[in-house]
């Protein structure tokens, strides 16, 4: 006997409709019209891609933005701005006109790089503005200096800070302690010794340690170093046989794409990466993508043309922020943009570093699981991205190798299993639990009592062996 579905039935999904998440993207892939913008009316294409007019048109301070944006910044948004650069902001205003040209015009309040290249005072959060275990340097990498600015944080792995400037400047920055301008709540620490002294004495450590074989080279920003000096530095390293792995750290790949499509540019990096497959040294470039609004054509043909040229891979290590990019939607929308459009792998997102006044940015290490448990099994294992906690003392650690949890109290616990430059004699490294703390207000009201009581104490880092 035949029958029919009742008229009331709701029809049968698609596949795509069934999911979570649908595939293939319906967000389009071109570059932003510039001129929607008024102080980039009028500007050529030529203009537009280039580094030197995207560098000379960078802007400042509230001034320029309001006479870049013009009637498209609400004045509310220009006071808050205001605000937070004199109350609240670690970070100057330093954003270049490509970036600006990716936010959402319409709604610059809500847009996710607005957000967090131009924190607003608005956006903070108002009672715990910092957590109580917050510091400058949040993941203690001054203490593991070899070198000043020379890192060595893992037993093969160190972290080479050439520089201390960037094309742009995130109000997240992990590294607010050193990098950028003196800001009215933090006086920025500076290199004492000489540039090339500075570099010279890197290099020698690193030929000295045979144990290192992976060096991240970073900042600040590497596009901000003198390509010369950049071909130079890096020559250096792979004439050293203990090297096998060299990754250039740039969110200048995103926020100034221009400066890596300069013809000197690409000379420079190809006569590296030459050097390197014949070395048998693995090159990669990492960038720091946040956003699906971020990758652009320009983006991608940067991208592009490094692998052209013979890099190995272009990796992004996002950081994972409230209001940004923390969703499962968010980061397998981002994901799949750069897999398709820029041929970059999604490598790593971040828990936000506790350093002051980032509260409003960060998320639990109980959504951060939930998070990386949502995005599994759209991507291609070896493209969908780890999300790590970046652990005070230990290093990157996967959000579901935590030891034990205290979620009341926000308190995770976590191991490791190598020691670091400064814990060489301390017989209980490996022993010891090492702590992360959750932003306290996402904390039910007997953990956000605990940690007023603690604040009231002022309470200090509980391994005074590493203080």
């Amino acid at each position: 006997m035949q029958t029919t579905a009742s008229p009331t039935a709701p029809a049968p999904a698609t596949p795509a409709e069934a999911q979570p998440f649908t595939y293939p993207l319906t967000r389009s892939f071109v570059e932003p019209d510039w001129t929607r913008i008024p102080g980039f009316q009028g500007v050529s294409t030529q203009d537009w891609e280039s580094a030197l007019w995207q560098r000379r048109n960078t802007i400042k301070n509230l001034k320029e933005l309001k006479a870049a944006l013009g009637a498209l910044l609400p004045d509310s948004l220009a006071e808050s701005i205001d605000r937070d650069q004199r109350d609240r902001a670690t970070m100057s205003i330093l954003i270049t006109p490509h970036m600006v040209n990716t936010m959402n015009m319409a709604d610059l309040w809500s847009d996710p790089l607005r957000r967090y290249m131009l924190p607003a005072f608005a956006d903070r959060n108002t009672v715990w503005p910092n957590h109580p275990m917050a510091s400058r340097d949040s993941l203690h990498e001054a203490e593991m200096w070899k070198v000043e600015g020379l890192t060595h944080r893992y037993p093969t792995k160190v972290l080479a800070e050439l520089l201390s400037t960037c094309p742009q400047y995130c109000g997240h920055c992990t590294r607010m302690d050193l990098v950028g301008n003196d800001v009215p709540q933090v006086e920025k620490l500076k290199f004492s010794i000489a540039q090339p002294e500075r570099w010279n004495k890197m290099l020698e450590y690193l030929r000295q340690t045979p144990t290192v074989r992976d060096v991240v080279v970073s900042g600040g920003d590497v596009a901000n170093v003198p390509i010369g000096q950049l071909e130079s530095f890096v020559s250096q390293l792979l004439d050293i046989p203990n090297i096998r792995d060299i990754r250039l750290a740039s969110k200048g790949l995103m926020g100034i794409p221009q400066h890596w499509l300069q013809d000197n540019v690409i000379s420079a990096l190809e006569r590296i990466a030459k050097k390197a497959f014949e070395r048998n040294v693995d090159i990669a470039v990492h960038t720091h993508v946040n956003n699906a609004n971020q990758v652009t054509p320009l983006l991608g043909r940067a991208a592009k043309k490094l692998l052209e040229i013979g890099f190995r891979d272009v990796r992004n290590q996002g950081v994972l922020l409230r209001g940004v990019n923390a969703t499962s939607r968010d980061l397998l929308e981002l994901s799949f943009m750069l897999l398709d459009h820029a041929r970059i792998l999604p490598y790593y997102f971040y828990m936000c570093d506790m350093i002051p006044n980032s509260e409003h940015w960060r998320v639990s290490v109980g959504t951060a699981q939930k998070l990386q448990h949502d995005i599994m099994g759209y991507m291609p294992g070896f493209a969908t991205p780890r999300i790590v906690c970046d652990v005070p003392y230990v290093g990157k650690r996967w959000v579901h190798q935590v030891a034990d949890y205290d979620r009341e109290k926000g308190i995770s616990y976590w191991t490791k299993n190598y020691r670091n430059g400064i814990e060489m004699n301390d017989p209980e490294a490996l022993n010891r639990r090492y702590e992360y703390y959750d932003p306290v207000a996402d904390l039910p009201e007997a953990g956000q009592a605990y940690w007023r009581e603690q604040a009231a104490k002022g309470v200090q880092l509980s391994h005074p062996v590493h203080a």
